[in-house]
């Protein structure tokens, strides 16, 4: 049998739709879905974070520990060093200073070396003095009443007598009438020289002797109260010419 239901006015509300009681399962599942719903939210929220950083987070801490370190190194490096006495380096000692001034560019000029001058021997000439340096001690003319037909020269004993000229000795030894040893020299122009009075002759008859040659020593053999060299020139055997001129007439000057 049906049982009838209260008659409901059209203008009052549906309480019974309004306020109908849940059922208990129903109300389990909404409860699990809500807590799900929720857990997926959060899960998505750390993937969108995760996903929009560039770089891990572990970079930064990495950072941070180098940081530390360099800090800490630091730290113990100024430690060190406040512990280690320091030596201060030795000054080097200044030296002086020298001021010297710049010695002025010079140029170097090369020196030709000058030719060495040829030894030449001078030519003898053909009359020289047979006794340079001499003293005359007496000129060709009269002495005592009497000719003296030559110079006299004088020196000290033992002096070297020249030829006056190239020429062949004639005559060497002691020559008479007070000359002592004497040496004639035949110059081969018809002129003859005579060197009487000599302590030693270094000649020989026919040699040939040159100009200027040693042909004995100044001594006072025969009548000489001395040591000198009578010197004479013969135009000719025993005709005695006056030295002086003729010799000056040959380029020596006997001083007569």
């Amino acid at each position: 049998m049906q049982e009838d239901s209260p008659v409901q006015n059209e203008n009052t509300p549906d309480t019974a739709a309004t306020e109908r009681p849940q059922h208990p399962r129903r109300r389990n599942r909404l409860i699990v879905l809500g807590a799900a719903a929720l857990i997926a939210l959060g899960l998505g929220g750390v993937v969108v974070a995760t996903a929009g950083t560039d770089q891990p987070a572990p970079t930064a801490v990495s950072l941070d520990a180098q940081s530390r370190n360099e800090a800490a190194n630091r730290a113990d490096r100024s430690a060190r060093e406040a512990s280690t006495p320091v030596t201060p380096a030795a000054s080097p000692t200044p030296s002086p200073s020298v001021t010297s001034a710049s010695p002025a560019p010079t140029k170097t000029v090369t020196a030709k070396a000058k030719p060495k001058p040829k030894k030449t021997s001078k030519p003898t000439p053909a009359w020289v003095d047979p006794m340079p340096g001499a003293e005359v001690t007496s000129c060709y003319g009269q002495r005592w009443g009497t000719l003296h037909a030559g110079i006299d020269l004088a020196l000290p004993s033992g002096t070297p007598i020249r030829a006056a000229a190239a020429g062949t000795v004639t005559q060497a030894g002691d020559a008479a009438d007070g000359y002592g040893n004497s040496v004639f020299i035949d110059h081969g122009t018809g002129y003859l020289t005579h060197y009487a009075h000599q302590s030693r002759i270094a000649v020989t008859v026919g040699q040939k002797v040159k100009a200027g040659q040693i042909i004995g020593y100044e001594g006072a053999t025969g009548d000489a109260t001395g040591p000198h060299l009578h010197f004479e020139v013969h135009q000719g055997m025993w005709n005695q010419i006056d030295p002086a001129p003729f010799m000056r007439a040959h380029g020596v000057d006997l001083g007569c």
